[in-house]
C-alpha cells in the first residue's frame, strides 16, 4: 500500500490533494502526456500503483476507475514540436504548472519528482510510488500516452509505434534508420537530429 503522506496530512482538515505526473519524456517520438488527479479525503484503492509497475491490461482497467473516482483529473498533451522548441525539462515543469493551476479545489500539489516553486507544490522523488494522488495521475498519463501511439502505429505500420511506443529501442532505431525521421518525432533529441545531418528523409 503506498504511503500517502501528504494525504493523510491533508485530509483529517478537509484539505485535497493534487497529484501531477508524465509520461513520455524518454520517447523519440510522439507527445509528452501530463496528468493530474485529486481524489476526496480518505480515498482508497489498494490496486494503484506506480503505473510502471502494473501490466498494461491492468493500467486499461484503472484508468476507468480513475476517471469515474475523481474529484477532478485533467490533462496536457505537449507535442514534438513544443518540446524541441522549450526542451523536455522545460516543456514538462510548463504543463505541470499548468495542471496545477486549472482548478482551486486543491490546497496542495504535489509532482513526481519536478520542482514548480512555489510553496504550495512540493516535489516528491519517487512519488509514483508513495503517493495515491502522483500514482493515479502516472496510470492516466501512461494509458493515455500508449492510446495515441497505437494510433500512430495505425497511421505509420512501418515503425512498430505500439511495440516500442516510440522509445529509443535497438529495433525502433534500426526502423528509424530504414525509413527515416517522420512528423511525430523530436528533431532535438541525439538520435534523431544526428540521422538528419546524414541526410536522411525528413517527411
Amino acid at each position: 500500500m503506498l504511503e500517502n503522506v501528504y494525504e493523510k496530512m491533508l485530509w483529517p482538515s478537509g484539505e485535497l490533494v493534487m497529484g501531477i505526473d508524465e509520461a513520455g519524456r524518454g520517447p523519440l517520438c510522439g507527445p509528452l502526456v501530463v496528468a493530474c488527479v485529486i481524489f476526496d479525503k480518505d480515498y482508497q484503492n489498494d490496486a494503484i500503483n506506480d503505473s510502471k509497475k502494473l501490466s498494461e491490461k491492468k493500467r486499461q482497467k484503472l484508468f476507468m476507475e480513475i476517471i469515474k473516482d475523481a474529484r477532478y483529473y485533467a490533462f496536457r498533451i505537449v507535442e514534438p514540436k513544443e518540446i524541441d522548441a522549450l526542451n523536455i525539462y522545460t516543456a514538462t515543469k510548463k504543463a505541470m504548472e499548468e495542471l496545477s493551476r486549472s482548478t482551486d479545489l486543491h490546497q496542495l500539489t504535489i509532482t513526481d519528482a519536478m520542482p514548480l516553486g512555489r510553496e504550495n507544490a512540493i516535489p516528491i522523488i519517487k512519488g509514483d510510488a508513495k503517493s495515491i494522488s502522483i500514482a493515479a495521475a502516472s496510470i492516466l498519463a501512461k494509458h493515455l500516452r500508449d492510446c495515441i501511439m497505437k494510433g500512430y502505429d495505425i497511421l505509420y505500420p512501418q515503425y512498430e509505434y505500439a511495440k516500442h511506443k516510440g522509445y529509443p529501442t535497438k529495433r525502433h532505431l534500426e526502423l528509424l534508420d530504414i525509413y527515416g525521421i517522420n512528423d511525430i518525432y523530436r528533431l532535438s533529441y541525439r538520435p534523431c537530429f544526428e540521422r538528419i545531418n546524414r541526410n536522411q528523409s525528413l517527411f
